[in-house]
């Protein structure tokens, strides 16, 4: 099968770290969210990624390909009109079942599922209390799925739609999907969403799957929840004991960071090359290469390559040479 990846998207409730790095390469507990996404592709027949790219597609096609071992196309999104016109980005190179994973979370989901699927499609969902805050599916009694509502005002389900889909019937998705870009957006939108129901009302079969974990990467608040939950799950990595510097773990320091007279933790994640010397972090991640000296940083997010000296950053976004509150 194939997987459909759009990346397209600016991640503005991440600037202004997102001017500079792409959301997908937003690094979580060491490591970019895309490669806990690739990870979750491990042991399916992929015969070819396609990447839907946008904001910053340079960074993302390079990184691709020099990090995964797996045929890989880049398509970009021109016009960000939307999921449904994402995906109708890859109509030309789908000739199969097709996977799509929209790269904004990290999940725990057991994808070889697919294999054995007796439905002609798999969305996954995750049951929250907050219904109200995502699109949620509602299902039969069997667990199909029979429509997808937008933030509902009434408690109708509380499975959200995570943005993880397996399509065996690609003809039909692309129909749909060509039904939905015909007529009008909702929101200024296209919604892929549209093409599912256009499957079911066809007598198409889709079933929901419960996902084990689903850690949301779309803002401060939740990446820093994200890289948590992380470290307490095996990515924590702690730097060398030395006399000047305090660690409350859990904390992921990478090789070549330099630590001198610093309280760092917990949930804190510093990248390569970081240099900090007399301050405080916690509850943050810093960037590669990045410079923090006599700074007090708490619940913040600091972005590769910025200089910080002599402040207090507490519910912020650094990047280079801007700082705004985070959203």
């Amino acid at each position: 099968m194939k997987v459909i990846l759009p990346v397209a998207g600016k991640g503005t409730r991440l600037l202004p770290v997102t001017k500079h790095v792409p959301k997908p390469l937003i690094r979580v507990a060491g490591r970019p969210v895309l490669d806990y996404v690739m990870d979750a592709l491990v042991g399916l027949d992929i015969e070819e990624l396609i990447f839907i790219t946008g904001h910053l597609k340079e960074q993302i096609e390079a990184y691709a390909r020099r990090t995964y071992d797996v045929p890989s196309r880049f398509v970009e999104q021109r016009v960000q009109d939307g999921t449904a016109g994402a995906v109708d980005l890859a109509r030309p190179y789908v000739d199969g079942p097709v996977l799509i994973v929209f790269v904004d979370t990290v999940f725990d989901a057991d994808l070889s599922v697919t294999k054995t699927l007796d439905a002609d499609g798999i969305i996954w969902v995750k049951e929250v209390e907050d219904y109200q805050r995502f699109g949620v599916v509602v299902t039969d009694a069997d667990g199909y799925m029979q429509q997808i509502v937008e933030k509902p005002s009434e408690p109708i389900s509380n499975l959200a739609n995570i943005g993880l889909y397996y399509i065996r019937d690609w003809k039909l998705l692309f129909e749909g999907i060509a039904n939905t870009l015909s007529g009008p957006q909702q929101k200024g939108e296209w919604f892929l969403t549209e093409a599912f129901q256009y499957m079911i009302d066809r007598g198409k079969r889709l079933k929901t799957a419960e996902v084990k974990g689903w850690y949301d990467c779309g803002k401060v608040e939740t990446v820093l929840a994200t890289n948590l939950h992380l470290l307490e799950h095996g990515r924590r990595r702690m730097p060398e004991r030395t006399d000047s510097v305090r660690v409350i773990e859990p904390v992921y320091v990478a090789q070549g960071v330099t630590l001198e007279d610093c309280t760092i933790g917990p949930n804190v994640s510093i990248d390569e090359g970081a240099v900090l010397r007399r301050t405080t972090v916690r509850d943050a991640i810093v960037g590669e290469n990045a410079v923090l000296e006599g700074v007090d940083v708490r619940h913040s997010l600091i972005g590769p390559g910025t200089t910080l000296r002599d402040l207090s950053l507490h519910n912020m976004v650094a990047a280079r040479d801007e700082i705004t509150e985070a959203p």
